[in-house]
């Protein structure tokens, strides 16, 4: 049986983000979710402010890299074509830079003939 994606919300008007029933982003309890062993994937809403409604939900997952270490990438299917961004580790995976990694796929999305994905200071 599948189970359902955790899903992140923004509560209006208060406008905290959080995960469904579970932790407000930033915060301690984010950042131990994140490094949980059975935590693997997320969906986050591309909000589309020019329209005034969610586009889209993307997928951020956890991978496991080769050279060791565990990062976050994020995936977004558009258009019959599937884009993708590097978030880089837990630490990393904060509002601001999903927000900001949302925009971009939007605009890249909405622009194609101009896409690239602005390139995001890494984890230490």
């Amino acid at each position: 049986m599948r189970t359902k994606t955790p899903t992140v919300w923004t509560a209006y008007p208060s406008g905290r983000t959080a995960l469904d029933g579970g932790p407000e982003l930033d915060s301690t309890a984010w950042f131990t979710w994140l490094d949980a062993a059975t935590t693997t994937s997320f969906a986050y809403p591309i909000y589309n402010a020019a329209q005034g409604y969610i586009e889209a939900f993307m997928t951020v997952r956890k991978e496991r890299r080769q050279r060791g270490g565990v990062y976050w990438t994020v995936y977004w299917h558009v258009g019959g074509r599937m884009r993708k961004a590097y978030v880089g580790c837990a630490a990393a995976v904060t509002d601001a830079r999903l927000r900001a990694i949302a925009a971009d796929l939007l605009d890249s999305a909405q622009h194609p003939e101009d896409a690239t994905i602005e390139r995001l200071p890494t984890c230490p």
